[in-house]
């Protein structure tokens, strides 16, 4: 990752796209998402991680894999499912995951210069 970007390849990859409010009380949830984020680049599919959070503790991260079945390993690997836990029990005031097929891509500000 370069600035922030994932250098992804050219499509179609997979996006996991998780949008979340972290509740008022978020004691361990910075040290969970380093772990995590490592964690994730060292699985097979991985492709690159983009995370971003507001100072109204909404957050934003995408993860790209280069297949669904890469997405249902990382969903049941045991540290993962161990965070998920955590999250709903005590990180999350909200959260929504969403998963999408990429099937273009460009970046800029010159634009259409992948896929």
């Amino acid at each position: 990752m370069s600035n922030g970007f994932s250098d992804t390849p050219p499509p179609p990859y997979y996006a996991v796209i998780f949008t979340s409010r972290l509740s008022h009380t978020a004691e361990g949830y910075a040290a969970m998402g380093d772990v995590l984020s490592n964690l994730a680049a060292g699985q097979p599919g991985y492709l690159g991680m983009e995370t971003t959070r507001g100072a109204d503790r909404l957050g934003i991260t995408v993860s790209y894999w280069k297949d669904e079945a890469s997405i249902l390993a990382w969903k049941a690997n045991m540290k993962h499912l161990l965070a998920q836990k955590n999250g709903i029990e005590r990180w999350y005031e909200h959260y929504e995951l969403r998963v999408a097929k990429v099937e273009r891509a460009y970046d800029g500000p010159q634009g259409r210069s992948v896929g």
